[in-house]
């Protein structure tokens, strides 16, 4: 897994409140039998008081005191192109961490595609159009949407079908609400919500309540991480080897079922970085189109 760099990984925007648990997964991941003293890795962002001290709960959580003096601390902000391309100079992989995406992921994509660098991000964000995979022929790769959010499965099979002429997948989502008991609930608050905001005092009002209740919720998210959970579960259909999607109906059906710990801020990160060490370790096996 030797890249000629300082780093094997870089996880950018460790500071932030993703970054942290992504810093904590490639802490875990590099302790394993299968990785131990093979991945070198690094920590990046703006304030090296900042990311010392992430290592520093990291190190505490995972009983790991050398994690402070082994694992590197690059500078670098996102608004500073050099700073950029000297992040991706020093690493295969830059796990992006830096959001909004829609802001900030182009120039950290643009200074790893210009300085040998991989990139993968947890983006899950609407807005971002532009955001894409690639590959090329000296094995970069630009892996982006690397969290839960499904509808990003429409966005790559709209990219894919648009940009690539490949036959696109047909997917859907569906969401429940609980019966008709949590309908009329969701639609007396919608209701109450709506004549609020009729009125100055109203406004206020909701001001304050969110003001609350964004730290209350804050408060209570990681005790709420560690009892969540997902499952997924996806019915594809599609065509036999060999033949030809465009004659005729898809002939087989697959049914599959993915299921982890909490989502956004638990799953994501081991996502991202499993992502991450594939780059790293099967390249041989990855395409180069």
């Amino acid at each position: 897994m030797a890249t000629g760099r300082p780093f094997e990984m870089v996880v950018f925007g460790a500071s932030g409140f993703t970054g942290q648990y992504v810093a904590e997964e490639v802490a875990r991941v590099a302790a394993e039998e299968e990785m131990r003293g093979s991945l070198r890795w690094a920590v990046a962002g703006r304030s090296r008081e900042k990311l010392q001290a992430v290592l520093e709960r990291v190190a505490a959580k995972l009983g790991k005191t050398e994690l402070k003096s082994e694992v590197g601390i690059i500078l670098c902000d996102v608004s500073d192109p050099s700073s950029l391309a000297n992040m991706a100079k020093q690493t295969a992989v830059v796990l992006n961490c830096v959001g909004p995406y829609r802001f900030f992921g182009e120039p950290v994509v643009k200074a790893c595609v210009e300085n040998g660098a991989s990139c993968v991000d947890i983006s899950g964000e609407p807005q971002i159009k532009g955001a894409v995979f690639y590959c090329n022929e000296l094995q970069q790769y630009s892996i982006p949407f690397m969290g839960s959010d499904p509808s990003v499965v429409k966005r790559t099979q709209r990219y894919l079908h648009t940009h690539l002429q490949e036959t696109p997948v047909q997917y859907a989502a569906y969401a429940t609400v609980g019966g008709i008991g949590s309908v009329i609930k969701l639609m007396f608050a919608g209701l109450l919500f709506l004549m609020l905001v009729k009125f100055n005092f109203g406004r206020k009002l909701l001001i304050k309540m969110i003001l609350w209740l964004m730290l209350f919720i804050f408060s209570l998210l990681k005790w709420q991480m560690e009892g969540s959970s997902f499952e997924m579960t996806f019915f594809g259909e599609g065509y036999s080897s060999g033949r030809d999607p465009q004659q005729g109906k898809p002939d087989v059906k697959i049914c599959t079922q993915v299921n982890g710990p909490e989502a956004g801020y638990v799953a994501t990160p081991i996502a991202m970085v499993q992502a991450g060490v594939a780059l790293l370790k099967d390249k041989s096996s990855l395409p180069t189109k």
